[in-house]
């Protein structure tokens, strides 16, 4: 009996700029919009698709094969995927991966996710670094380029547009041991679960609290620290969530900020943030201490950063960690508070664990400032 081969349906990849690329479809069959951009990471497609700082945005994986270790629920950095569609060379729609429950097509079939694959990555990605980030579109139901064009048209800039509230929590809960040794109010704007977790296996009860939450609400959970999570979307525009880390820094209660928390916090200090050309994401990014003079390979996924011109004009504000590649601020700290913050990802998951001593640092602070 010979075996009848259905051909994958075409599918159209169209960029803010007129560039298209024509791929084949992945996922569910229909269109998605968003900001494109790319990761570098080897690994860890699971755990970036329920990044919650990925939301309203399409990711080119520069990785050859997707899909091929298919979906284990416990590696997930969310309750959901969150980017807007994903585009790659070549998509595994089956597994190998004796753990796994599912694969990848199914579970973007579930969560309505629209992809395409079997298109020139490398082209794509060199094409983003040299023009910018930018919006895209991807679509498995429509070969009509005007109608594309016109439907990205109305999409809107990540510049300027706020998406933390719309990956927060709406209402504050508690994780890990009630009965540990530190209490840590977490500012949730869009915070992975790992960023949970390596808070909670060093001894720490959490409240996450959601982007809504009041001064006096999170003091009176009486925080031994305070917690500034990742998340989606322009800094610039967070000017009452900016206001409410500014009062919390005041109280001298320890603060650790990781990526977009690091930005609302140089902004809590007066520091401007602002839009990269096509910023950094993957798990191979190397960063220096600029205190210990080590390098680390990092895991990270931002397209702000912080003005450099703005920390040289604040005496209180010491530079801690710079990027190789580009020479951008990646960490800070406040001279006269126990507050510091870093642009990359220490809880990675994925990528290396070089950064878990941050982790440590925020401990060793809760600890000094205990009564």
């Amino acid at each position: 009996m010979q075996l009848k081969y259905s051909p994958l349906p075409k599918a159209l990849l169209l960029l803010e700029d007129g560039m298209v690329f024509e791929g084949k479809a992945a996922g569910k069959i229909g269109t998605t919009s968003g900001e494109i951009c790319f990761n570098t990471g080897m690994t860890g497609y699971q755990e970036i698709y329920t990044d919650p700082s990925y939301f309203g945005q399409i990711v080119v994986m520069t990785n050859s094969h997707i899909g091929n270790y298919g979906i284990e629920e416990s590696e997930s950095e969310s309750n959901s995927i969150k980017i807007a569609g994903m585009v790659c060379k070549k998509f595994n729609s089956g597994f190998s991966r004796p753990r796994a429950q599912k694969s990848l097509q199914t579970w973007f079939e579930e969560s309505n996710i629209v992809s395409i694959s079997d298109i020139d990555t490398r082209a794509l990605v060199r094409h983003i670094r040299d023009k910018g980030a930018m919006n895209a579109i991807i679509s498995s139901e429509i070969m009509d380029l005007a109608i594309l064009k016109e439907q990205l048209a109305k999409v809107p800039s990540m510049e300027g547009l706020e998406l933390s509230s719309r990956v927060s929590t709406k209402t504050a809960y508690n994780y890990g041991d009630a009965k540990a040794r530190f209490k840590v109010a977490v500012m949730d704007y869009g915070a992975k679960t790992n960023i949970l977790r390596s808070l909670a296996e060093r001894g720490c009860y959490l409240k996450v609290f959601p982007t809504t939450a009041s001064v006096t609400e999170i003091l009176d959970f009486k925080p031994n620290g305070i917690m500034l999570s990742n998340g989606p979307g322009d800094p610039g525009v967070m000017k009452k969530e900016t206001e409410v880390v500014k009062e919390l820094v005041l109280t001298g209660t320890p603060v650790f900020g990781i990526c977009l928390g690091h930005q609302l916090l140089a902004q809590s200090q007066g520091i401007g943030t602002y839009k990269m050309h096509s910023g950094h994401r993957g798990i191979n990014h190397p960063v220096r201490n600029q205190i210990t003079g080590k390098c680390e390979i990092t895991s990270q996924n931002h397209g702000f950063t912080v003005n450099e011109k703005d920390i040289t004009n604040n005496k209180n504000i010491e530079v801690t960690h710079i990027n190789l590649n580009d020479a951008t601020i990646e960490g800070i700290r406040l001279k006269d508070r126990k507050a510091f913050s870093v642009q990359y990802h220490p809880e990675a998951n994925p990528g290396p664990y070089d950064s878990r001593y941050l982790f440590d640092e925020f401990v060793k602070n809760m600890e000094s400032s205990r009564p």
